[in-house]
């Protein structure tokens, strides 16, 4: 692949790069997906083994591909999304590459377009489509010292407990992965310290209906920016053994030690903020909330949606928020692993044009990078609260691709 020239090329085939394939063709744009691995790869091999999706079958899928084997209502495993996305890429006859990196983007001097090389060779191309997403890089806070603990791993290097070694686990993040594996974890029998920090607390599902649909039918998926304070705030929800709302009370119950978020570490001791109670009652807050919006919503609507006032007790506080552990000392907790739920940040590395700020964040509108030609696709509130998720990418990539094809027609103005 010496020197080719295609008119868009897009790097990456995941749920964002499959998308932006499906729009391009409907606008008749000739483009190549570029995937370093397979398509969908992070689904298959970046999560843990019991993940599934967090969202219904319903809900979480492109408009033109149903799940196979998997109810409406029922959360696909990882499994099962990626062979989706394999098979929604063969239904639209996508023009995957698989098994080619994409090394350095550089626009070209003196006419249009940018050299693209990868592990494969050149490629020119007239416009360039990011859609790597936003779980690049792992990202964790180096609080504990290298050794401390005998295995320290962040969550998507986590597949399942047995690859730990005996003993307690501190989990670090209150998020969909942090509460799971938490959960996990405590099931299989292992002692387990939850550290919790700021998050929403969505209803996996109220008067019938998933959180989901609540969204949706709310508006809420539909906001364009994210409350201040609010832009890297966590949501704890679950699609775990059949879906169901992540109660930390419930948590505690079962066995989960929790803590305040992570804060220091001195000479073997782990010290934790003393703000586990306020992030609870935050979250509490947050899903009372969301309740109370749907509630008036059935009212306005005239909906014959079942009441479901038990959704409304909380309980008493756990012991854990009313007398706080602030300290862990890890060695004689047994702590023997910690693994990091904390989350991702992009790497753009190779993308070397002038479409980021100074703490290298894309700089785009919907997509359509300051750089002319370049373009982003999968980001968190790329146009949206529902943008990285798999329906809210379909919709995102509609209006990309749209903006492409009008670029193209000013180009073919008098030839």
């Amino acid at each position: 692949m010496s020197n080719e020239e295609i008119e868009v090329l897009v790097i990456g085939a995941g749920q964002a790069g499959v998308a932006m394939s499906e729009h391009l063709s409907e606008n008749g744009v000739p483009h190549l997906v570029l995937e370093r691995d397979r398509i969908a790869e992070r689904w298959r091999t970046g999560r843990w083994d019991s993940l599934v999706a967090n969202g219904p079958a319903w809900h979480d899928r492109f408009p033109g591909l149903e799940f196979q084997d998997v109810g409406a209502d029922e959360f696909a495993t990882k499994d099962q999304v990626a062979d989706y996305f394999q098979a929604y890429a063969e239904k639209i006859a996508a023009p995957v590459r698989c098994g080619v990196e994409v090394t350095s983007v550089t626009r070209h001097q003196g006419r249009p377009g940018f050299r693209v090389e990868t592990s494969d060779g050149t490629i020119d191309a007239r416009y360039v489509v990011a859609a790597t997403g936003p779980f690049q890089r792992p990202v964790f806070p180096k609080i504990v010292p290298e050794g401390a603990v005998p295995v320290q791993i962040h969550s998507s290097s986590y597949r399942n407990p047995q690859q730990l070694p005996e003993g307690a686990v501190l989990v670090v993040g209150a998020g969909s992965s942090g509460v799971q594996i938490a959960d996990e974890l405590r099931r299989s029998g292992r002692e387990v310290y939850l550290s919790v920090g700021a998050h929403d607390r969505p209803p996996r599902s109220y008067r019938d209906r998933d959180f989901c649909w609540w969204l949706g039918v709310l508006g809420l998926w539909d906001l364009e920016t994210p409350a201040a304070g609010a832009e890297h705030v966590t949501i704890a929800v679950s699609g775990a053994r059949g879906g169901h709302t992540v109660d930390f009370r419930a948590l505690a119950a079962l066995g989960v030690n929790l803590v305040g978020l992570t804060d220091a570490y001195d000479d073997g001791v782990l010290r934790f903020r003393d703000d586990l109670a306020d992030n609870i009652t935050r979250g509490d807050l947050n899903y009372l909330a969301l309740l109370d919006a749907a509630d008036a919503y059935v009212e306005a609507n005239g909906l014959d949606l079942p009441e479901e006032p038990q959704a409304r007790i909380l309980g008493p506080d756990p012991e854990a928020a009313t007398n706080p552990r602030l300290e862990l000392d890890l060695a004689e907790a047994g702590v023997t692993s910690i693994v990091w739920a904390t989350g991702f940040a992009t790497d753009y590395s190779w993308l070397q044009v002038d479409a980021f700020d100074e703490a290298g964040k894309p700089q785009h509108n919907r997509g359509v990078s300051t750089e002319p030609g370049v373009y982003f696709i999968g980001l968190p509130w790329l146009s949206r609260r529902g943008s990285s998720f798999i329906w809210g990418v379909w919709h995102d990539a509609k209006h990309v691709a749209g903006h492409i094809a009008t670029q193209r027609s000013y180009l073919t103005y008098g030839n």
